[in-house]
C-alpha cells in the first residue's frame, strides 16, 4: 500500500506529465512496483475499456454507471466515463452525457479529449460514435464526425491528424471500412487516406485495435480483415503514415492464418509498438491451446526487414485470453484472464504444463525473450485487463474486477515505478 504521503512528495516531479503523443509506450528504466498506490478512485460496476492522460487528469472510459474515491465515503454517478487527478485521484468533475459505451480516448491539444465508442448522442447531440471534449465536459461542436453505425474500438492523435478503428463503414459518409483518419480540428475525413481493408468471407471488416510507431510513420492494424490494399493479409497489416496516403507496406507475418476455436473472425485484440519503434508485439485471445499457434498469446514482431516476417518470441497461456498490452522497454506487461505464463503445453483439460508460472490476471514479460519477469501483482481476473498506459510514474491498469495487487481496487488502479 502507497500512501498519499508519497503521492504528495512526488507531485513536483510529476508537475512535467503531459498530454504525450498517442504513438507506442513512453520508456521506463525499470519494472513498475507490484504494490498499487492508494489514491486511485473505484469503478463500482462494468468494464474500463480506455484510459488516457491530459495534462494532470486521467481520463477514463467504459461501460459502468457509479464512481467512488479512493475511501469509498463519496459516490458520484458516471456513466462510462469520468476522470480523476493523476497526482491525488481526486474525482473531477469532468461529466459528459453519453448514451453508450467508451472504448477508446486519445488526448487532443488544448487540454481536450476524443472519445470513441458505441453512443448516438453526446451531451444531448447527435454525435455517433466519435466526440471531441473539454475537460469541463463540453462537447466541441467544430469536430462533427459521425460514423454510420457500429463503434469505434481504437483512437490515436497526433498533430493535426486523428487516426480512428472500429466496426464503421463510414465516417461522414466517405466509404471508410474500420480504419480512417480525420482532421483533428473538425473531424472531417482524410479523403487521400484509405488502407482499403476487406474480409471476404467474414461478416464484415473491423479493426480491433492499431499503434503508430514513434516517429509516426508506421501503423500496424490488427483485427478482422484478410486484405488490404488488394493484397492478403490476415488480421494484422503495416501502413507507411507518414505521407498523405495509405501505403501498405511489403511487411507481412502468415503467423495469424490458422484457425484458433470455431467462430473466431479474428484473435488478435491489441497491438503496441516499442518505445524506440524496433518492434511490436501483439496480444490474442483464441480459446485454444497449443504450442505451434498463436492462440492465446503474446507474440514479439520486428519492424525492420521487408516480405514474411516470423515472431521472434511467442509467450503462450495455455489457453487464456490476452487483451492488453503494453511495452516500456524494460518489460512487456500483458493483461487478460490468464492463469499461466510459460505455459505452451498447459490446458483447461490437462492443467498447466510442465515449466508454467503462475500470474493470474496480469504479469509482465522479458522485451528480449518473452519469458516471465517475476513481477506477479496478481489481479481477479475476471474477463480481463482491457487497458494499459504508461506515464512518467507508472502504469494505469484498467479492468472489470476489484482486486489488484492483493489489495481492492475497483476496475482502475496504478503501479508506482519501483
Amino acid at each position: 500500500m502507497r500512501r498519499r504521503l508519497l503521492a504528495a512528495a512526488t507531485i513536483a516531479a510529476a508537475a512535467v506529465a503531459c498530454a504525450h503523443p498517442a504513438a507506442a509506450d513512453l520508456a521506463q528504466r525499470t519494472v513498475v512496483s507490484a504494490n498499487p498506490v492508494d489514491f486511485t478512485p473505484h469503478v463500482l460496476d462494468g468494464t474500463v475499456w480506455s484510459m488516457t492522460i491530459v495534462g494532470d487528469t486521467v481520463v477514463v472510459g467504459g461501460a459502468f454507471t457509479k464512481v467512488t474515491d479512493s475511501t469509498r465515503r463519496t459516490t458520484f454517478a458516471r456513466k462510462n466515463i469520468f476522470a480523476f487527478g493523476l497526482n491525488d485521484g481526486a474525482v473531477r468533475g469532468f461529466a459528459p452525457q453519453v448514451d453508450g459505451a467508451i472504448y477508446a480516448l486519445t488526448a487532443g491539444e488544448d487540454g481536450t479529449v476524443y472519445a470513441g465508442g458505441a453512443f448516438k448522442t453526446v451531451n444531448g447531440a447527435a454525435q455517433r460514435g466519435l466526440t471531441r471534449l473539454t475537460m469541463g465536459g463540453q462537447r466541441v461542436s467544430a469536430f462533427n464526425a459521425k460514423i454510420n453505425w457500429g463503434d469505434v474500438r481504437s483512437l490515436n492523435a497526433r498533430g493535426s491528424r486523428l487516426y480512428a478503428a472500429g466496426t464503421f463503414s463510414a465516417i461522414n459518409g466517405v466509404n471508410r471500412a474500420g480504419l480512417a483518419r480525420l482532421s483533428a480540428a473538425t473531424g472531417a475525413v482524410d479523403t487521400g487516406f484509405d488502407a482499403k481493408l476487406t474480409a471476404p468471407g467474414l461478416s464484415r471488416t473491423r479493426v480491433e485495435h492499431f499503434d503508430i510507431s514513434p516517429d509516426g510513420r508506421k501503423l500496424v492494424a490488427v483485427g478482422a480483415l484478410l486484405r488490404a490494399s488488394g493484397y492478403d493479409r490476415t488480421q494484422i497489416a503495416m501502413f507507411d503514415v507518414g505521407g498523405p496516403s495509405a501505403q501498405l507496406t511489403s511487411w507481412y507475418t502468415d503467423a495469424y492464418k490458422p484457425q484458433c476455436m470455431k467462430g473466431f473472425d479474428t484473435y488478435l485484440r491489441q497491438v503496441k509498438f516499442s518505445p524506440d519503434g524496433s518492434y511490436f508485439v501483439v496480444a490474442a485471445t483464441g480459446r485454444a491451446s497449443s504450442p505451434d499457434r498463436l492462440c492465446d498469446s503474446a507474440a514479439r514482431f520486428e519492424v525492420a526487414g521487408s516480405g514474411r516476417h516470423n515472431p521472434t518470441w511467442v509467450q503462450r497461456t495455455g489457453g487464456d485470453s490476452l487483451y492488453a498490452v503494453a511495452v516500456t522497454g524494460s518489460a512487456v506487461y500483458l493483461g487478460g484472464h490468464q492463469r499461466y505464463f510459460d505455459n505452451p503445453y498447459g490446458s483447461d483439460a490437462k492443467g498447466p504444463g510442465p515449466g508454467a508460472v503462475s500470474r493470474p490476471g496480469i504479469g509482465a514479460v522479458s522485451p528480449t525473450t518473452g519469458r516471465s519477469l517475476t513481477w506477479n501483482p496478481t489481479r481477479s481476473r475476471g474477463v480481463g485487463v482491457r487497458v494499459f498506459v504508461v506515464h512518467s510514474r507508472g502504469l494505469l491498469v484498467g479492468s472489470d474486477t476489484d482486486q489488484l495487487g492483493r489489495e481492492y481496487h475497483g476496475r482502475v488502479g496504478m503501479f508506482p515505478l519501483g
